[in-house]
């Protein structure tokens, strides 16, 4: 990818990331904004709704670290195993392992903490449905039934890793972050996944063009 598209690229990621965060928070944490609003404090709503938005940017930069992180998992993943075969088969269990872990080691703490299951059973549908539904439009974009596998293990496993990452430490309204970081990690993931092969193709596009260019300079050179 040129430098440009690279931009392009980190800039929409990050939109997308500030955007879906900040519209979420609106309804995940209504009860931080409702005063504000009520108060007609409207100097302090939207101090507070850009801080939300900086946080979704947070996440977008968490996200597309993961991102190229898996790409050259995947590259390793599929020299070390031989067969892309054999590597899917190796990504479903990691599928099925971090589910795993994500409702015995996650949820079921919080659970015995007086948090509902409804609450983490609806982020868990979220996770799972939002990787099948970003999984499907990968194999429509490309025409290619073997990348399903691949783009879930994405949306699943790296999704859940960079969501634990964006956790530590945050003790404060830790329920409330819970639900709301997910959102704009699973948008920039799916944005990452389904677009990257245009700016790839746009990429490749740029680099002709510049040949194309530098080459016509050269023939006027020789002619002159």
């Amino acid at each position: 990818m040129t430098i440009r598209n690279w931009a392009k690229f980190f800039f929409f990621a990050m939109l997308v990331g500030g955007v879906v965060n900040g519209v979420c928070s609106l309804f995940i944490r209504w009860e931080f904004f409702q005063p504000y609003i009520a108060n007609g404090q409207w100097g302090e709503f939207f101090a507070g709704l850009l801080w939300m938005v900086f946080l979704g940017f947070t996440m977008s930069v968490i996200a597309q670290a993961g991102f190229f992180a898996y790409l050259t998992l995947h590259q390793v993943g599929v020299n070390i195993f031989r067969t892309l075969t054999l590597w899917n088969w190796v990504q479903l269990l990691l599928i099925a392992i971090t589910i795993f872990d994500i409702i015995f080691f996650r949820f079921i703490p919080g659970v015995k903490e007086g948090q509902s299951w409804l609450f983490y059973m609806g982020l868990l549908i979220v996770l799972i449905f939002g990787a099948i539904a970003t999984a499907v439009q990968k194999v429509k974009l490309t025409g290619k039934k073997h990348v399903f596998i691949s783009a879930l293990f994405f949306m699943i496993v790296i999704t859940t890793l960079e969501w634990t990452i964006a956790l530590m430490g945050r003790d404060e309204n830790i329920n409330e972050y819970v639900a709301l970081l997910l959102f704009p990690l699973l948008a920039v993931n799916a944005y990452q996944l389904l677009v990257l092969p245009k700016y790839n193709a746009k990429s490749d596009e740029d680099r002709q063009k510049l040949e194309a260019r530098r080459k016509a300079r050269r023939e006027q050179v020789k002619n002159a």
